[in-house]
């Protein structure tokens, strides 16, 4: 893929999870500046904000192990830098011309996966994780991340 069609499809991706929180009731916003938050989400009648960072893969598809994989860079030195409000990391897939269910996991909580768990590869100031897709399973660094999929509890559904 060109780098062109990349942001073509982060840009995609992006707003594919933002139409996902307007749905749930939430506004939501991007920030005019980047520095590590893609969009924020806002609960307007108590003012409770989140922060979320999109991260956006086509999935590749593997033969052999009737798999596919997609992957992802997360920054070091964002991800540990945890904050009184934390970032919800929302890693969204384009498998086959459709959007799969979204992973979704806290900051802190994907920082432990990465300094518990082993999970990812550090390499350069980022951290990389390769999500496999089989059997209706999402696994990382043989970690079973399926529990993360459309994982919204942190976003209720708001009544208009």
């Amino acid at each position: 893929m060109t780098k062109k069609f990349n942001q073509y499809l982060g840009k995609a991706g992006q707003l594919s999870v933002m139409s996902e929180f307007l749905m749930l009731g939430w506004n939501v916003a991007i920030p005019e500046v980047d520095i590590g938050d893609d969009i924020f989400v806002v609960q307007d009648a108590t003012g409770t904000l989140k922060k979320v960072q999109v991260k956006t893969a086509r999935a590749a598809e593997s033969k052999k192990t009737m798999a596919f994989n997609a992957q992802f860079s997360v920054s070091v030195k964002n991800l540990r830098n945890i904050l009184p409000i934390l970032v919800h990391y929302v890693f969204v897939v384009r498998h086959n011309d459709k959007w799969l269910r979204p992973v979704i996991i806290p900051q802190d909580v994907l920082l432990d996966h990465f300094e518990m768990n082993k999970v990812g590869s550090e390499s350069n100031g980022n951290i990389n994780f390769r999500f496999t897709y089989k059997n209706d399973r999402v696994i990382c660094s043989n970690q079973d991340f399926t529990n993360y999929q459309d994982n919204f509890k942190d976003f209720t559904r708001i009544e208009h």
